[in-house]
């Protein structure tokens, strides 16, 4: 049995819809925007909250409220109450979950929220191994505090590689593989509106590349061929930290800026 001690109330994150600002009742920061495709309209919703440990954003996506969501890197400890405020929250029902990669701060939630909805989990096939086996990417003192817990791979996995593109909750979400933080990191395109980045990139930073499957090489390839060239009307949803734009990252983030125009 898994058990952490829980280091302190959830981080509650904003909701988007769209990019037209308003504000809920309850205080968060809410944009409202139809967003036209064709004949048809889109609308996204949005919505996170950080987790106790290491603060990772787990993301919530919808059409729209009283509809299908997908659940994005539910981390730990279990986030399984702060997922049902959400769902509640905006009346949604979870289709799907998908690990950007295999981390524990970023996958730990995610059998008892997968098998407890019997809902598939996503995750690129250089990092499923890592759902039951979370310590052989971790840091040497991390390993060890986790070693003694058991960890069970969900019973839907579904692998992704690089390019594939999978249609949920009426959203089309494009796997791009992005190797650098670790071997399976995986960003996500989402309807040409946002950009699930994992730890691959940060608002002004980019994911560590010193732990088990990192590469600093892998990385820099991974800026160069499959981040720069990303349009900068493009939200970011980053694993941790502030929301930010693919615009915003090319002309600030110092990872980023030396890259820009030579690529």
């Amino acid at each position: 049995m898994r058990c952490l001690e829980d280091l302190g109330p959830l981080s509650v994150g904003r909701v988007w819809i769209g990019r037209a600002k308003g504000t809920l009742s309850h205080g968060v920061s809410v944009n409202r925007t139809k967003i036209e495709r064709g004949r048809g309209v889109l609308s996204l919703l949005i919505d996170s909250f950080a987790a106790p440990m290491f603060a990772t954003n787990c993301w919530v996506l919808a059409s729209e409220p009283g509809s299908e969501c997908v659940v994005i890197d539910p981390g730990m400890p279990d986030v399984s109450a702060a997922l049902e405020e959400i769902l509640d929250r905006h009346k949604l029902k979870p289709v799907a979950v998908i690990a950007t990669h295999g981390h524990l701060d970023h996958t730990f939630s995610i059998q008892p929220i997968a098998d407890g909805y019997e809902i598939p989990t996503y995750i690129h096939s250089e990092d499923r191994a890592y759902l039951s086996e979370p310590e052989k990417i971790l840091g040497v003192e991390f390993a060890a505090t986790v070693a003694a817990m058991d960890f069970l791979e969900p019973v839907n996995v579904r692998e992704l590689r690089n390019g594939e593109v999978i249609d949920l909750v009426g959203l089309s979400f494009r796997a791009i593989h992005s190797p650098g933080h670790t071997r399976g990191s995986l960003m996500f395109e989402v309807s040409d509106q946002v950009l699930v980045s994992g730890d691959v990139l940060f608002a002004g930073s980019i994911g560590r590349t010193d732990l088990p499957t990192g590469s600093s090489k892998d990385m820099e390839e991974t800026l160069r061929k499959k981040v720069i060239p990303l349009s900068d009307h493009l939200e970011v949803l980053p694993g941790h930290g502030p929301r930010t734009s693919m615009a915003h990252e090319k002309k600030n983030n110092p990872y980023l800026k030396s890259l820009v125009g030579r690529y």
